[in-house]
């Protein structure tokens, strides 16, 4: 299948990958891709879709998690097994929490639920893009920088958690999280906020997203999460990492 092409002036924008079998869906999302400058290639099927993302190089991949043929949790764990990253945004006509976890657990970079705006589609590409091009543009020594803070030592440039020596295994939004909270010890943050600096985007209703991340990255990061010795809930406001300084 052959690129379908935008450019603007004589450059080539983003090249995005679309994973949905439900073929109006593909087409229109990948209509309103093109229009803010970028080449897309659909896959109406699972196999399809492994097998492009096998042979090709993607800037993003919007991913269905029910496909026929290969599903979309197996797509996801072939991304996260190559050596370079490539973000993903999954579709799931499923509205069950179990569902969206196993696609976070994954390492898909964030999800919507079917039926979606495409104008929210959209605005979650562009957030995830810009995100992307942010990491790739800090500076070498921030990318590289050692973060310890009692047990806990997060290491930018391998996107790597311990806790007291042990490997914690968090997903690309859980680090991206940390990450953000780890650079900034002792503010407070309230939902919206979060939603807009670590996520991109500042949807009303989607404040949960904020609260489920949170309980898991405690989870991992805490010997007892329900009393939390790194990101502290602050009653009424909001949540912070704790105010030591971070070596």
């Amino acid at each position: 299948m052959k690129w379908e092409a935008a450019h603007k002036g004589n450059s080539i924008m983003r090249k995005i990958l679309v994973i949905e079998d439900n073929e109006d869906i593909a087409n229109l999302v990948a209509l309103h891709l093109r229009d803010f400058g970028s080449e897309v290639k659909i896959a109406l099927d699972g196999d399809e879709g492994m097998a492009l993302v096998q042979s090709g190089a993607y800037d993003l991949v919007v991913l269905d998690l029910m496909l026929p043929g290969t599903d979309g949790l197996e797509i996801c764990r072939a991304l996260r097994a190559r050596s370079d990253y490539t973000p993903i945004l999954m579709l799931t006509a499923r509205t069950g929490d179990l569902d969206r976890v196993l696609g976070l657990e994954m390492g898909a970079d964030d999800y919507l639920t079917k039926p979606f705006s495409v104008r929210e589609l959209v605005a979650r590409v562009k957030a995830i893009l810009r995100r992307t091009d942010l990491a790739q543009k800090q500076p070498a020594q921030e990318n590289k920088a050692v973060f310890k803070a009692g047990e806990l030592e997060v290491i930018g440039d391998k996107r790597a958690v311990t806790l007291a020596g042990k490997a914690v295994d968090l997903t690309a939004k859980e680090f991206d999280l940390l990450w953000f909270f780890i650079n900034n010890p002792g503010h407070v943050f309230n939902r919206s906020q979060l939603l807009d600096k670590v996520w991109g985007y500042g949807h009303d209703g989607y404040e949960h997203t904020v609260n489920s991340h949170i309980n898991r990255l405690r989870s991992k990061i805490e010997h007892s999460p329900a009393e939390p010795q790194y990101i502290l809930t602050v009653w009424g406001v909001g949540y912070k990492f704790r105010d030591q300084e971070i070596n």
